[in-house]
């Protein structure tokens, strides 16, 4: 299913289906932690509620700029 977006004048396709299969993938890899490293999780999420505010901006950084190279990367070697 496609829905039509108007950006800069011109229509472009919105893929739901990948918007959902991405946002699925997404659920399953932060699962996926939780599940294989129950044990684990919830020192770690101490450890992390400790650091400070600026370190978890850099971590958060840090994923958005690979997420986003990950992207870069499909997109130009594997183009969909």
């Amino acid at each position: 299913m496609f829905l039509l977006l108007r950006l800069k004048g011109r229509m472009e396709h919105f893929d739901c289906r990948l918007f959902i299969t991405a946002l699925g993938l997404a659920f399953l890899m932060e699962g996926l932690a939780y599940f294989l490293f129950a044990e684990k999780m919830p020192p770690m999420l101490r450890l992390l509620s400790e650091l400070p505010a600026r370190t978890l901006r850099l971590i958060g950084l840090a994923a958005v700029l690979a997420g986003l190279l990950f992207i870069f990367l499909a997109r130009v070697f594997h183009p969909f």
